[in-house]
């Protein structure tokens, strides 16, 4: 029998004329209603003429409806809701059974079926079979405003089908929000109908943590922040009546939380239950089936944000959290995230509180850092791993997917990314279109690495126990399995609990599925990657792991520590059983914000022929002839590599002379020109040029360290074509290469002597030389030696003054000047009564510009 008065005080029926007269003259529309209206189940049973639109009159035409769900737990939810609304039971045939479910692993439908809900990657699947969704009139994409990749795909998707193959099919797009206008344009300027929900006050109560909560990362949650949490649960058990919903970011941190809170007894006999996609369907039926007089305090991801309603709430308690994808997409390591929930998520989560009678939220933040949360999460599609996507858009059509009508462009370097995962393993060709295998690869309902895995590993190690790990590592199991994923192969068969049963599930979906794209059962034992058909259960895991993940494919380098073949450095944790391993397939992998190395959370334990076998697109040998940074020399050698993992090597006994110039150029810019010899001839050359090329310019060259290393051809060519290593650098004369560069062409070669004398004669006949190394030229002499000078002597054409740096007969500092003549009349004065009673015998004329310039004392000079 009909629920008549529970459907009758669903909300969203105030909107149902429009939405109707919306579908009838544009045959698409958006629907925008608060959680708790009746979007998700009275909408589709009008749509699909179950039951009248007004609550009274005759239903529609009846029509059949598909409705997606971001997730199973809302799809069954939603499925067994409808079905209780018209009074019967799902999937069953005859006359009852017109509401059905279908998701990953689990179908309930039949002939009779007329509302049928699915998840968006069931709507996906079968979008690529039949894109015309031959005798479906309507589709309702449900929670669209979350932005998860299939929802927004299958948009994309849909809008095709309208456009070239079912003009006639209609479309609504339902969100909880009112952020409307973008899905919108995207379903061609389709009407906006709006529900007003019915909205009793929420009063807000800030708690913040008392102690200091470190941030969020990775999958990390400060444990500081539950036990917070925990204690605003008891508080708002004592401060407010009704039930407590707490939003959490994982399953993980449910499960901590529920054991800090305890049991009824604990709690004034209030029931903890948790509500998360992996709780049992019975526990899922109870919180959302109501109390039966025990107050209860349901624990639960943003899954009950919007997409499930859970009666007798008043109380909402949020942590401010959760979870988004992200991938590394340079070291192959993506996983969800923690992150600080969106305002949009904190209004949602607030108003679970007032559904049905006025509540309150408890938020476990500041007021002050309200203003700085996102105002939105992010768009799956920005942040998420993209080879999913790439391969349903290459097995729709368009590769690159341009044509997609999207609200988000996907990054192009996450695509490019993914693209390349799909060409390794095979499943696109070289113009990006899928390749058959491709489209078996799609039709697994897994990701493109574990289908990839799936079904290399079913002809080498059978299908079932292919099947097996490859469950296992589309959903990770428990940590208190362990990291080995063998070992944790043989928990899952032997265990008893929530995961094992989901596990077993889906390894009979992936026997099943794979055994049909390859037209019944693979033949077992068949070497595909040639690994000699492992037959152990630990071979078998490793096997399949290294296929799924290729470039993590890693060799031991240290005691727990290991180099993955993408380059990414990897740390088993203590106490680990695979510390001992030489070669790891590491299945499960996350990086912390501050670590150099990923932490390996599941992986097994294979040889070096696995390694070879499953990472074969990455095994390459070359000739490389390079500047070695740890020997600071050249090094030439055959390398044979798998990736960044080195497995032999062997020296080159006749390199490519060009390969070598190269490699001694690149240790020339990494080490500098001292790899040089330079003599003091050479190092003076080089500053008389520097000191004409800074006072004159051109045609004197640049002898600066870039400018020399930019023009090495110019001056050092043939003895750079002669070497073979460092230590010939070492032998070459620098100053004679140098040479090279004077201006020969222009004839002012000829004056460097003039210009800039590497020595200078003064009046007593030694030739002093002049040290160009600093600003200024110096020229060191005993005072003696320059009786007579009036001038000092200029370079660079009359240009520059040297410095004459005048020396004591002992050859020790007296004076400094740049300026002779004022020397003489002034400054000598002094320096000649300081030195004359020290040094009495050597001359201390009372005029020197006029006195006799003099090497000796006075008793040899006469």
């Amino acid at each position: 029998m009909i629920h008549t008065e529970a459907l009758g005080h669903l909300p969203v029926r105030t909107a149902l004329p429009a939405l109707t007269r919306a579908l009838d003259e544009s045959g698409a529309a958006v629907l925008c209603a608060p959680p708790g209206t009746g979007k998700t189940t009275l909408v589709p049973l009008v749509l699909a003429g179950l039951v009248p639109a007004d609550g009274t009159g005759a239903p529609a035409p009846v029509r059949r409806v598909v409705v997606a769900e971001p997730r199973r737990i809302a799809a069954r939810a939603a499925a067994r809701r409808m079905a209780w609304l018209l009074g019967e039971t799902i999937g069953e045939g005859g006359a009852a059974g017109r509401v059905g479910f279908t998701v990953r692993g689990e179908r309930r439908a039949g002939p009779a079926t007329v509302v049928e809900v699915v998840t968006t990657g069931v709507l996906l699947q079968r979008l690529q079979r039949d894109p015309e969704l031959a005798g479906v009139d309507v589709v309702v994409l449900d929670e669209c405003h979350e932005r998860h990749l299939d929802a927004d795909t299958a948009a994309a998707f849909l809008l095709d089908v309208r456009a070239a193959l079912r003009p006639d099919l209609r479309l609504v797009a339902a969100s909880a929000t009112t952020d409307a206008e973008g899905w919108a344009r995207l379903l061609g300027d389709a009407p906006v109908v709006r529900a007003q929900g019915v909205s009793h006050p929420v009063e807000v109560v800030w708690a913040p943590p008392e102690r200091a909560v470190r941030p969020p990362h990775g999958m990390r949650v400060d444990p500081v922040l539950l036990e917070h949490v925990a204690a605003v649960v008891r508080r708002a058990l004592r401060e407010r009546d009704g039930d407590v919903l707490c939003f959490l970011p994982g399953v993980g941190e449910i499960g901590r939380v529920a054991g800090l809170l305890g049991g009824p007894g604990a709690l004034g006999g209030a029931e903890v239950l948790q509500v998360h996609g992996r709780a049992p369907a019975a526990v899922q039926d109870a919180v959302l089936a109501g109390g039966s007089g025990a107050r209860r305090v349901v624990l639960a991801t943003s899954v009950a944000e919007s997409s499930l309603t859970v009666p007798g709430v008043r109380v909402v308690v949020d942590a401010g959290l959760a979870r988004e994808p992200r991938t590394d997409h340079a070291r192959g390591l993506g996983a969800l995230t923690t992150v600080r929930a969106s305002r949009a998520a904190a209004r949602q989560r607030a108003g679970r509180a007032g559904r049905e009678a006025p509540g309150t939220v408890y938020r476990c933040w500041a007021e002050a850092e309200e203003a700085r949360l996102p105002a939105f999460p992010a768009a799956e599609i920005t942040v998420a791993d993209l080879t999913a996507f790439a391969l349903q858009a290459a097995c729709w059509g368009d590769p690159d997917a341009s044509g997609l009508a999207l609200l988000d462009a996907p990054p192009a370097g996450a695509l490019a990314a993914a693209r390349a995962v799909l060409a390794a393993t095979g499943a696109t060709g070289p113009d990006g279109r899928p390749t058959d295998r491709g489209r078996r690869m799609a039709r697994l309902g897994v990701h493109p690495r574990l289908a990839r895995a799936l079904l290399d590993g079913a002809h080498e190690v059978g299908a079932r126990r292919a099947a097996e790990v490859v469950a296992l590592l589309s959903e990770e199991p428990p940590r208190e399995y362990g990291d080995d994923l063998a070992a944790a192969w043989r928990a899952a068969r032997r265990g008893g609990d929530a995961y094992a049963a989901r596990w077993r599930a889906e390894a009979r979906r992936l026997e099943s599925g794979v055994r049909g794209v390859m037209g019944g059962a693979p033949e077992e034992g068949r070497d595909r990657v040639g690994t000699g058909g492992p037959q152990t259960d630990d071979a078998a895991a490793g096997l399949i792991a290294a296929l799924a993940f290729p470039e993590r494919v890693a060799r031991a380098r240290g005691e727990g520590a290991y180099l993955m073949v993408s380059g990414t450095g990897a740390e088993l944790g203590e106490g680990s059983r695979l510390r001992s391993a030489r070669w790891l397939a590491i299945a499960v992998a996350d990086r912390p914000v501050t670590a150099a190395s990923a932490r390996v959370r599941l992986g097994a334990v294979i040889d070096e022929d696995t390694a070879r076998a499953a990472a074969g697109a990455l095994l390459a040998e070359d000739e490389e002839v390079l500047w070695s940074e740890e020997r600071r020399d050249v090094v030439a050698r055959r390398v044979t590599r798998l990736g960044a993992v080195e497995l032999a090597t062997s020296a080159l006994s006749a390199p490519d002379p060009r390969r070598v110039r190269a490699a001694l150029l690149a240790g020339l810019r990494r080490e500098g020109l001292a790899l040089l010899r330079w003599s003091a001839e050479a190092e003076g050359l080089r500053q008389r040029l520097a000191f004409l090329h800074r006072e004159l310019g051109a045609p004197w060259p640049d002898v600066s360290d870039e400018a020399l290393l930019a023009c090495t051809d110019q001056w050092l060519g043939p003895e750079l074509d002669r070497a073979r290593r460092r230590a010939d650098l070492e032998r070459l004369d620098a100053g004679k290469a140098l040479e090279r560069l004077l201006p020969w062409a222009s004839g002012d070669a000829a004056r460097l002597a003039e210009l800039a004398p590497e020595r200078l004669e003064v009046p007593s006949g030694s030739r002093i030389r002049v040290d160009y190394a600093g600003e200024q030229p110096v020229l060191a002499v005993k005072l003696q030696e320059l009786f007579g000078l009036r001038q000092t002597p200029r370079l660079a054409g009359g240009r520059v003054p040297v410095l004459v740096h005048l020396l004591s007969p002992a050859g020790r500092p007296a004076a400094v000047t740049a300026d002779l003549a004022s020397f003489w009349q002034e400054g000598y004065r002094s320096v000649r009564a300081e030195l004359r009673g020290r040094y009495p015998r050597h001359p201390w004329p009372e005029d020197p510009s006029t006195a006799v310039a003099t090497r000796r004392t006075n008793a040899r000079r006469s």
